[in-house]
């Protein structure tokens, strides 16, 4: 009879490759598992590299302007991306093949990384609500280059229509006691000797404008980061209540006592409103923007004034006796109001050049000229300072107005030049650049873990 085969021989042999496959699938747990330690222990070397080599931030770049950046070149004015691949080996980052793939320079984009860190600097220290409370202004001041516009279209308007009128009559004004030929004559002079206080003298500092980050070959990040804020309104509003915590303008605050920089400029928010090279040139181009949005504020104003309209036509009225052209007796009323607007606003601004306050839409009360004063401004025996109105703006909450209507690259980028001048010249960091300073990377790196596996991975890291 033939042996039955043993069950237990086939048993075993199955046990057998039941075990194999156990310990094989136990091995690739174990294998998949170490790789992947290596994996966490290479990305945490680099984390702890990066946050390392950002912790290296500009420590006078942060405690003289609330900014944080990694200065590029190291203290040694020559940047290069082979430093930062020497850090993060110094930091436990070697052995790895690394490569930028994002980099963020503070004066990207116009100077919108700055801007980005302004906004966020000032929501941090006031909040939202004081932003948010400046945005009702913000509408108004939006209007001021429209109403400016139209202001100077009417006034040149009403003008050729004088000229044509008393062309037509073969007639002129009188010269004497004529208050239009007074108020062309001052237009033509120079304005900051019609409304400088006389006992201050206009800083003569200049600088070279090619010099400026604003005006030279820049250094420059590559890659998009979403998170970079945007310029809206906020952001604009953001940045006026920054600078003016942060620079100095030609009319120091009531008690203080400015001793001139080292240094590049001092009259530092007329410079980002009007970007010329020296302080001269950037007072006068300020106090031209100021006079003319007085001046449509004033006009718009007096043409409500029934007093002040009626003695405008009365002396209209005088100056025209001789003519008899009703229309003529019209156009000169106009001209007049034209002209006692710009007499009003000249003594505002003797006023917040000054210190005092002016309201930005005034009042019977508030209103400083007379008419008959208009003859003699700019004499060598007037100088009508203005009233201080308490309920009125200073200097600096006018220059909020025309930091507004900036461009807000054309600020932020003016603002990052006067920052580099006072480091390289007041901190004696002749070495800083503004486009060394580096506020935002992403660093794709390679490394090989063992039996040529390899392991990519991406790691950001960025000042918020």
């Amino acid at each position: 009879m033939e042996k039955a085969e043993d069950p237990r021989g086939e048993m075993t042999a199955f046990l057998a490759l039941v075990f194999i496959l156990l310990i094989a699938f136990a091995g690739s747990l174990m294998e998949s598992a170490s790789i992947q330690a290596a994996k966490n222990w290479r990305r945490a070397d680099m984390n702890r590299a990066i946050e390392s080599v950002f912790a290296e931030y500009q420590k006078e770049l942060l405690e003289e302007y609330e900014l944080f950046a990694l200065e590029g070149s190291y203290e040694s004015g020559s940047y290069s991306e082979e430093k930062i691949w020497d850090r993060l080996s110094c930091y436990g980052a070697g052995g790895m093949d690394h490569e930028m793939a994002r980099l963020q320079i503070l004066s990207d984009d116009g100077g919108s990384p700055f801007l980005s860190q302004v906004s966020s600097w000032v929501k941090y220290k006031y909040g939202l609500d004081k932003l948010e409370g400046l945005l009702g202004n913000a509408q108004i001041w939006k209007n001021q280059d429209e109403e400016i516009k139209l202001y100077q279209e009417k006034e040149q308007e009403e003008g050729r229509e004088l000229s044509s009128l008393l062309e037509g009559q073969q007639q002129s004004l009188p010269a004497e006691n004529n208050p239009l030929d007074t108020v062309e004559q001052l237009k033509k002079s120079s304005l900051l000797s019609l409304v400088m206080p006389r006992d201050r003298q206009v800083s003569q500092k200049r600088i070279s404008l090619s010099d400026q980050p604003s005006g030279r070959a820049l250094e420059q990040g590559y890659g998009s980061f979403d998170d970079v804020a945007e310029q809206g309104d906020i952001s604009r509003l953001a940045l006026g209540v920054y600078l003016l915590e942060h620079f100095s303008s030609a009319v120091p605050e009531e008690g203080e006592e400015r001793e001139p920089g080292g240094g590049g400029l001092d009259y530092e928010l007329e410079y980002m409103i009007s970007g010329q090279p020296s302080d001269m040139e950037n007072l006068e181009k300020t106090v031209q923007k100021l006079l003319l949005i007085r001046t449509v504020s004033n006009f718009a104003y007096i043409q409500t004034d029934s007093v002040k309209r009626a003695e405008a036509a009365a002396m209209a009225a005088a100056m025209c006796a001789l003519l008899a052209v009703p229309a003529i007796v019209e156009a000169v009323t106009q001209a007049l109001l034209f002209a006692w607007s710009f007499g009003e606003s000249v003594t505002d601004l003797r006023a917040l050049l000054n210190g005092s306050r002016v309201p930005l839409v005034k009042d019977s009360e508030s209103w400083q000229l007379q008419l008959s004063g208009l003859l003699t401004l700019g004499s060598g025996g007037e100088w009508n300072e203005g009233k201080d109105t308490a309920s009125g703006m200073n200097y600096e909450e006018y220059l909020q107005i025309l930091l507004f209507l900036t461009s807000a690259d054309e600020a932020s980028m003016r603002s990052l030049d006067l920052i580099e001048q006072h480091m390289r010249l007041e901190k004696g960091m002749e070495w800083f650049r503004i486009d060394h300073c580096i506020t935002k990377m992403e660093i794709d790196s390679r490394c090989s873990l063992r039996r040529g596996i390899s392991y990519s991975f991406s790691t950001y890291f960025g000042y918020n």
